[in-house]
């Protein structure tokens, strides 16, 4: 093809439309519907559980009835006879290959990590642990065959109790005992803190285990062409995963290739190395052939990963005008029978949160990690910050009714002031930039605050059986989970930095690929709208590419509300170095210096001329390559790789305004506002989602879920019709609102916005519930304030706590 040729190929594709005119609207604050939703919402979507391979099998995996248990014998052959059925294991079939479930985050010298086998071979720790599998044509053939498999156990004692597990004589969960780590960090003079002060607020709170419900089982399918694997897995985590499952299983990393399909919600719960996934890796190297296992719910409800589950004991010293002098905690974590990829670290992830947006003189962070022999706990939404946050403003509650002043008021005497930033903090984070002042001035405005605490005087005044509660949470959290080098002192496993690469394509069409893995989150829209602007291209000229390891080879994936702060900039550098490269080849094509250009709604232009070269003309042009300039290469393309200085710091208040029924207990959610800053919003629509989402996670806890188990170790809320999950009709209407403060850490001035919401409104809702009781004498109910538990309270019987 001739330069003369190009060029008309160059005027027919602008012609025919196939190079869009560059927008004349900035997309980032553009409130986009998502790109995603007509796939996902009409039902062409690509779940795990969706795919089929030629000659693939199903597994089941029979699990422990025990809690605790030696496996004495394990007898798969009966079940290798019935129909259907090409295989059968127990754990000792894999013990020589099935390595260990690895744990990334080694917080302290003293921790204990015992061996976690996918599969059980000689002992099981918690109800649920897998002890067999049966491969079968199809998952109900399989799941029959579980039933002819034989298994004798040897009872153990349950360990259910974190501070009966820590006295000693207590049955051990593991031969190293039954402490995992102990650890404590001290700022400033505690003791001189506590001495002397006019006020000390002295609480015990209860986080309770919870359930993760992603919309989206967990679902494997593994494949292998001979010495090379593929594995699919609705997992947040592809890149990690295929790290952690080369070093597991011994496969080697460059032959294998994960892949996140679409991926219905996460919450933590899939930031995960499963046992299911290594197993259908080794069955599928063991049988040639594509192996998939699909998690049902009840088994979901065992065998995913819990949450939350701490006992915080928490004391505040103050001054005789609400100045916080010292603030002490001490927590036990339950970690459940195993530590998971991440499961000690979550507690130590709220230890710099528990001071949150005040500043004080002292502070000191105790806490023990204790196996129980329970689920594991790890990540779920907010991960050691909404138990953090729950604790500290619960407490300035309780200091607000020892002095007699508004809960808006205790915290006004004590937060950091916008004229403050950046501010380091007691427990030693620098937090770049906040208006707590605004965002609490808005959100009392909206929830109509003096109107409120007026009709709650004249009710208590009246004496009315249903009490007005009003709740306050003014909260911070650390999110975007880098930079590397403070993950690195805190013994992290892995770096905190993301990959983000551009493609020009030859027609001017853009190419995305992102190293994070999105599960509900709107990357693909907020992605594109922040490449459009960089670039000048149209929205809808770019399209991004996420989840496979074989298209975008490097990345740290989703969690801890990292995603846009870390690979969106990523993403916005790698734009920047796509137009320098375009620059030098439109400053050739134009006859001028590259300084003598000026780059606007995608296209350069020589000052003073009107001489212009567009970024997708000029993507045909390094196509072609009929034109180059010494040193320039035939394409555009370009990636990059951030690594912050620092965490992001979005902040907010919740109000929420309760009826509370003090003769049936019953707790009716009024109103509740949420004002929010999450720094320069990408898209309105996408932070309203999110915001609602966590909103709902955090009223959940509040009110309705729990994990339970009995005195022996049986899950008894292994079911949706026991595990209480919310439905929109138990949910008010939310008004949310925002400020914006913009992050000085990174270019786009953008905070975390993931895990906001179920941050704020848990201690929000419950604040509101004992505000509206405590002229009752209580000054606590346990989460969930369920309608018995609230009732007695009021009654002063076992399940409330009074004064």
């Amino acid at each position: 093809m001739t330069e003369l040729d190009a060029g008309l190929v160059g005027e027919q594709i602008a012609e025919s439309g196939q190079i869009a005119e560059p927008t004349g609207r900035g997309e980032i604050g553009r409130a986009r519907r998502r790109k995603e939703d007509a796939r996902l919402l009409t039902g062409h979507t690509r779940w795990t559980d969706n795919l089929q391979q030629p000659g693939m099998v199903q597994v089941m995996f029979l699990r422990s009835p025990m809690a605790h248990a030696r496996i004495t014998r394990v007898d798969v052959s009966a079940a290798k006879e019935l129909p259907g059925v090409l295989a059968a294991f127990s754990g000792r079939d894999f013990a020589d290959e099935q390595g260990s479930l690895p744990c990334a985050w080694p917080v302290s010298e003293d921790i204990v990590i015992p061996d976690h086998p996918p599969m059980a071979v000689s002992e099981v720790r918690y109800v649920g642990e897998a002890v067999a599998c049966v491969v079968a044509t199809d998952r109900y053939r399989a799941a029959d065959a579980l039933e002819a498999v034989e298994v004798d156990y040897e009872p153990l004692p349950a360990v259910m109790d974190m501070h009966d597990a820590l006295t000693p004589g207590s049955p051990k969960v593991h031969e190293g005992g039954n402490k995992a780590f102990s650890t404590t960090i001290t700022s400033g003079d505690v003791e001189a803190a506590f001495r002397d002060a006019p006020v000390v607020i002295d609480r015990t709170y209860i986080q309770q285990r919870l359930i993760p419900s992603a919309m989206e089982p967990r679902a494997v399918l593994a494949s292998t062409d001979g010495d090379t694997f593929t594995l699919w897995s609705s997992t947040q985590i592809p890149h990690v995963l295929r790290v952690m499952l080369a070093v597991t299983t011994g496969i080697p990393e460059h032959r294998l290739r994960v892949i996140a399909p679409d991926v219905g919600g996460g919450f933590g719960s899939k930031l995960q190395v499963t046992a299911e996934e290594v197993l259908c890796l080794l069955l599928t190297r063991r049988l040639g052939r594509p192996v998939k296992w699909s998690e049902s719910r009840s088994e979901g409800n065992l065998t995913v990963h819990h949450g939350r589950d701490q006992i915080q004991h928490i004391r505040l010293a103050a001054e005789a005008d609400g100045r916080i002098r010292g603030l002490r905690v001490e927590l036990l974590a339950d970690m459940g029978a195993y530590l998971m990829l991440v499961t000690p670290g979550v507690p130590m992830l709220g230890a710099s949160m528990f001071n949150a947006i005040y500043k004080m003189d002292a502070y000191e962070f105790a806490c023990t990690g204790v196996f129980t022999t329970k689920m594991p706990t790890d990540a779920y939404r907010g991960a050691g910050r909404p138990e953090a946050t729950f604790a500290i403003e619960r407490v300035m509650d309780e200091l607000a009714a020892e002095l007699g002043i508004d809960p808006l008021e205790a915290r006004r005497r004590n937060w950091i002031r916008h004229d403050e930033f950046p501010y380091t903090t007691i427990s030693g984070l620098t937090y770049d930039s906040g208006n707590y002042e605004a965002a609490t001035e808005r959100a009392m405005a909206l929830f109509g605050y003096d109107k409120l605490r007026a009709e709650q005087a004249d009710r208590r005044d009246r004496g009315d059986p249903v009490q007005l509660g009003i709740g306050v949470s003014t909260y911070t959290e650390m999110c975007g989970l880098a930079p590397s080098r403070l993950l690195g002192m805190a013994n992290y496993g892995a770096g905190g930095w993301e990959h983000g690469s551009v493609r020009m394509l030859p027609t001017g069409k853009v190419e995305v690929i992102t190293g994070t893995s999105p599960h509900g989150q709107g990357h693909v829209t907020s992605w594109s709208q922040i490449a459009a602007d960089a670039l000048g291209v149209p929205f809808d000229d770019i399209t991004v590419l996420h989840g496979d390891t074989a298209v975008a080879h490097k990345g740290m994936d989703t969690y801890g509300s990292r995603s846009l702060v870390i690979g969106g900039v990523a993403v916005l550098q790698a734009c920047e170095k796509v137009k320098d490269k375009a620059r030098k080849l439109a400053a050739h094509l134009l006859e001028c210096s590259p300084d003598d250009l000026e780059f606007e709604a995608g296209a350069f232009k020589v000052r003073g001329t009107g001489a212009s070269k567009t970024i997708q003309e000029l993507a045909f042009a390094a196509f072609t390559a009929h034109d180059l300039p010494e040193g320039v290469e035939a394409r555009l393309d370009s990636d990059a790789t951030f690594d912050p200085d620092n965490y992001s710091f979005p902040h907010g208040t919740h109000l929420c305004a309760v009826e509370v029924d003090t003769e049936t207990g019953m707790v009716r959610i009024r109103s509740y506002v949420a004002v929010d800053d999450v720094g320069k919003v990408i898209n309105p629509l996408i932070v309203e989602g999110q915001v609602h989402g966590g909103i709902a996670q955090g009223v959940a806890q509040a009110l309705f879920e729990e994990a339970v188990y009995d005195a022996d170790g049986n899950l008894l809320t292994a079911t949706m019709a026991d595990y209480l999950l919310p439905s929109a009709a138990d949910l008010p209407t939310f008004t949310t609102d925002r400020t914006e403060t913009p992050s000085t850490g990174n270019p786009l001035g953008v905070k975390g916005v993931g895990e906001a919401g179920t941050i704020a409104s848990t201690p929000a809702v419950v604040n509101a519930v004992v505000d509206a009781l405590r002229p009752r004498g209580v000054h606590d109910v346990q989460m969930p304030c369920t309608p018995e538990r609230v009732w007695r309270a009021v009654q002063g019987t076992r399940g409330g706590v009074r004064s």
